[in-house]
C-alpha cells in the first residue's frame, strides 16, 4: 500500500489562519525521501495541487531573502478554499540541500544571482525532479489537477510524469528589498510568471 500513513494535523500560522489538514506519508517514492502531502478542504474531481518545495529558511524562520514562506501561507489557504493537496517536497534549495543553498547565499552576497551561486558550486541552476511528486498524487487517485505555481518546470515536469494538468495558476509575488533581484533572476533565467520591477 503506497499511502502508508494517514494522520488528522490541525494547523495554525502565526497571522491566525487556522485549518486542518489530514497529512500523508508514502512508501516506495521514486527518491526515497520523506515527502507528505497535506489534503486541504474537500478535493472534487479536479483538485487544486501546489507542490513546494521545502525551505527551512523561509517556511520555519521567515527569512526575506526568498519568496517561499508566504507562498505556502498563501497556499495552503487557497487549496483549503478550493479544495486539494499540498505536496511538501523535501528539495531543500531547489533540490541542492540546506548547506549548500546556505553557500550560495555566501556567494550572492557577493554579487552572483541565485542560478550563477548554484553554478560556482558546481550545481545545476535547479535539480528538483517531480517524479515523486506525480506518485504521490497517483497514489492518492489524482490523475487531472490545476497546479498552482510560478515555475514553468514544474507543470512541464508533471505533465511528463503522466498528471493531466488543467490548468496553472500563480501564486501571488511577494517582493522585498532582500528578494527583488533574486525574483527578478527566477522570472529572466527560468521564466517564472513574476511581474517585477528590475533589480538594481
Amino acid at each position: 500500500m503506497p499511502v502508508r500513513t494517514s494522520v488528522t494535523v490541525p494547523l495554525r500560522f502565526p497571522d491566525g489562519y487556522a485549518t486542518t489538514a489530514q497529512v500523508f506519508t508514502f512508501t516506495g517514492l521514486a527518491d526515497g525521501k520523506e515527502h507528505l502531502a497535506l489534503r486541504l478542504g474537500k478535493p472534487g474531481r479536479v483538485p487544486l495541487v501546489r507542490p513546494h518545495s521545502e525551505c527551512l529558511t523561509g517556511d520555519v524562520f521567515g527569512s526575506e531573502r526568498c519568496d517561499c514562506g508566504p507562498q505556502l501561507r498563501e497556499a495552503v489557504e487557497r487549496i483549503n478554499d478550493a479544495g486539494g493537496y499540498l505536496l511538501y517536497l523535501r528539495q531543500e534549495g531547489r533540490g541542492i540541500g540546506l548547506y549548500a543553498k546556505l553557500d550560495a547565499y555566501a556567494l550572492q552576497d557577493q554579487g552572483l544571482d541565485t542560478y550563477a551561486a548554484n553554478r560556482a558550486l558546481g550545481h545545476a541552476d535547479d535539480e528538483r525532479d517531480y517524479t515523486a511528486a506525480a506518485q504521490m498524487l497517483a497514489d492518492l487517485g489524482v490523475t487531472t489537477a490545476d497546479l498552482l505555481t510560478n515555475n514553468p518546470d514544474k507543470s512541464d515536469q508533471m505533465r511528463s510524469c503522466g498528471v493531466d494538468v488543467r490548468r496553472v495558476l500563480p501564486t501571488r509575488v511577494y517582493a522585498t528589498a532582500a528578494n527583488v533581484r533574486y525574483l527578478q533572476a527566477k522570472a529572466s533565467e527560468t521564466r517564472h510568471t513574476l511581474t517585477l520591477p528590475i533589480a538594481g
